[in-house]
């Protein structure tokens, strides 16, 4: 799947800790997202900064079809997801 194509983007860095838990917890819900590292990637830092006007409070960043949620904040999360009608990959 590629970043154009996702309707969830993690933007995360390789030691955030609250950044492996939430992939982690997508992962278990079988969601499809897409992660992009802002520290080993020039264009997700860029691409991360415009869609949050500069306003860098921390990781992970999470875009849910356009509502950016800062944090593993899973209630607001699940909303977004609901809201957009992303659902866990069946098996």
């Amino acid at each position: 799947m590629t970043s154009n194509e996702a309707k969830v983007i993690v933007y995360k860095t390789s030691w955030c800790g609250f950044c492996k838990t939430e992939t982690q917890w997508l992962d278990q819900l079988g969601v499809n997202y897409v992660e992009k590292d802002i520290e080993a990637d020039a264009a997700a830092h860029t691409e991360l900064m415009e869609k949050i006007g500069g306003n860098f409070r921390g990781v992970p960043v999470t875009d849910v079809a356009g509502d950016l949620i800062l944090g593993f904040d899973r209630p607001r999360l699940e909303a977004a997801m609901r809201s957009h009608d992303i659902h866990p990959k069946t098996a």
